[in-house]
C-alpha cells in the first residue's frame, strides 16, 4: 500500500468504475517494485535483525504450477513478509526438489522403461544423466508465475536437492538425529508401485492415476466349535491379499444376523447387508419393504461385540503356525461401514492402514515384528506361499486364488464374484523421528 501511496501524486491518478482494472494495477505494484529493486532494499535493510530461519519445501520443476502451489507460495510470503515487518531478517531463497518419481516418470515415459531391471540395463549412471537433463525444464515459468503472484523470493541463489552440499547436509542432520536416538524403526502401510520398487507418496499415486477393473468376492469363513456350523462371510476387493489374512474385522454396534439357508448353511454378516448373500432376500419392488427369501430364516441376532474373539479356520495356511495362537479371531472397530460388503472384513495387516491399527490393537501382530507379507518389490508371491501362485505377480494370481478357493468347498466357498476397483497398498520399513 505505501508503494500505490508513493505512485499516486495526483487526483488524476485515481481511477474509478468500470475503468478501473486490478490486474493492470498488479502489474504496476510489480514494476514499482523492479524498478526500486524492493526485495534487496527490504533485505538489506533488515540486516543485523534476528533471523527469521525459512526454508521453503521446493517444488518440482518438470511440471507447471498450479492453484496449490500457487496458495502455498501466498501463505509462505505473507508469513515471511509479516516476520519481516516484526523486526527480523528473513533470507527467502527459491528451492527445486530434483528427486523422486515425477522426474523418473518423464524419463521412463521418454525411454520406454518398464521397471528396475530395465534401468540397470539403461545404466545407473546414463539415467541419471537423463533425469537431470530436464529437472529445470519449467524453472523459467516457475519464475514467472511466481513474480505475477507478488511474492518475493530469491531465484538467483536458488537452491536444488541435486546440490551435493544439499544432499549432504541432509544425511548430516539424519546421523545427528540417529546419534541422539530421535529415530525408530516402524511400518507404515502406503500406496506401492511394483514398477517401481517403491512406496509412493499421495502426490505420486495421484500421477497416471487411472480405474482399473478388479474382482470382488464374498468369501465364507468358518466359526471354530460353533453349534450351528456358522461361517462369517467377508467381502474384499483384493483377493491377492487373502493368503495374509489374520483376522476378521465387524462393528461393535451393528446388529449380525445367523441366517440358513435352503442348503443348511448358516451365514454371518450385518444384519443390514443380508440382501447382499445371493437368494437370501427378495428384493424390494414397488415400495414393498425386503423379506427373506423361501428356504431362508434367521435363526439367530447378536451385536457385534458378542462375535469379538470367535476363531475361525484360516484359509490358506502360509502363516497358521506361525500366528495361531494370537491370529485368525475376530475383532472389532466402528470403521466397518455397513454401506457396502457384509459388514465383515478380511484383515490383511501389511495391505491396509485400518488392517494394520486393528491387528496391532488386538495383539494379532505386535508392532515391530515382521508381518506376513509374501510379496516381493516386484509385486510377486514368494515364499512360503507356493505353486500355483509364487512368482506370479499379484494382480495375475487373483484368478487362480479364486478358483483355489471355490475347490476348498465346503470349508470355505465364493458366495460371489464381480469386479471393482482399487489400489496396491504395501507396508514398507519407516524410519521415523521421535518428537515427544
Amino acid at each position: 500500500l505505501s508503494c500505490m501511496v508513493g505512485r499516486m501524486s495526483t487526483l488524476e491518478d485515481v481511477i474509478e468504475g468500470k475503468d478501473y482494472s486490478f490486474p493492470v494495477e498488479e502489474e504496476a505494484v510489480l514494476e514499482y517494485w523492479k524498478e526500486t529493486n524492493a526485495f534487496k532494499e527490504q533485505l538489506r535493510r533488515s540486516e543485523g535483525r534476528p533471523e527469521y530461519v525459512f526454508y521453503d519445501g521446493p517444488p518440482f520443476a518438470t511440471g507447471l504450477p498450479h492453484y496449490g502451489h500457487i496458495l502455498a507460495g501466498t501463505i509462505k510470503d505473507v508469513v515471511t513478509r509479516f516476520a519481516c515487518s516484526t523486526g527480523h531478517h528473513v533470507t527467502r531463497r527459491f528451492g527445486w526438489d530434483c528427486h523422486g518419481l515425477p522426474v523418473e516418470y518423464e524419463i521412463d515415459k521418454k525411454l520406454g522403461i518398464k521397471g528396475k531391471d530395465h534401468v540397470l540395463q539403461f545404466g545407473i549412471d546414463k539415467y541419471n544423466e537423463e533425469c537431470r537433463s530436464i529437472v529445470m525444464r519449467y524453472s523459467k515459468e516457475w519464475e514467472k508465475t511466481v513474480k505475477r503472484t507478488g511474492r518475493w523470493i530469491d531465484f538467483e541463489n536458488d537452491y536444488k536437492t541435486l546440490d551435493r552440499n544439499f544432499m549432504e547436509s541432509v544425511w548430516w542432520v539424519f546421523h545427528e538425529l540417529w546419534q541422539k536416538n530421535l529415530v525408530y524403526k516402524g511400518f507404515k502401510v502406503m500406496p506401492y508401485s511394483t514398477a517401481c520398487n517403491t512406496p509412493l507418496s499421495n502426490f505420486e499415486a495421484g500421477l497416471d492415476y487411472r480405474d482399473v477393473s478388479d474382482p470382488a468376492v464374498m468369501i465364507s469363513f468358518p466359526i471354530i466349535g460353533c453349534s450351528l456350523g456358522a461361517s462369517l462371510v467377508a467381502w474384499t476387493t483384493t483377493p491377492w491379499t487373502l493368503p495374509s489374512n489374520l483376522a476378521l474385522c465387524v462393528n461393535p454396534d451393528f446388529s449380525y444376523v445367523y441366517a440358513r439357508g435352503p442348503e443348511g448353511n448358516v451365514f454371518v454378516v450385518a444384519e443390514a447387508r443380508l440382501s447382499e448373500i445371493p437368494g437370501a432376500v427378495n428384493k424390494r419392488k414397488g415400495g414393498r419393504q425386503e423379506s427373506l427369501a423361501d428356504g431362508w430364516e434367521v435363526v439367530k441376532t447378536v451385536l457385534g461385540k458378542d462375535l469379538e474373539g470367535l476363531r475361525y479356520k484360516p484359509m490358506f495356511t502360509f502363516f497358521e503356525e506361525d500366528k495361531k495362537d494370537t491370529a485368525f479371531k475376530v475383532c472389532c472397530d466402528a470403521y466397518v461401514s455397513d454401506e457396502s460388503g457384509t459388514g465383515v472384513v478380511h484383515q490383511a495387516p501389511a495391505y491396509g492402514e485400518d488392517d494394520y491399527r486393528v491387528c496391532i490393537a488386538n495383539g494379532v501382530v505386535k508392532k515391530g515384528d515382521d508381518l506376513p507379507d509374501p510379496v516381493d518389490a516386484n509385486g510377486c508371491f514368494c515364499h512360503p506361499v507356493t505353486e500355483p501362485f509364487r512368482g506370479k505377480h499379484v494382480k495375475d494370481a487373483d484368478k487362480d486364488l479364486i478358483a483355489s478357493i471355490k475347490n476348498m468347498v465346503p470349508s470355505h466357498c465364493i458366495l460371489f464374484t464381480c469386479t471393482t476397483a482399487s489400489k496396491v497398498f504395501a507396508a514398507n520399513v519407516d524410519l521415523t523421528v521421535r518428537v515427544d
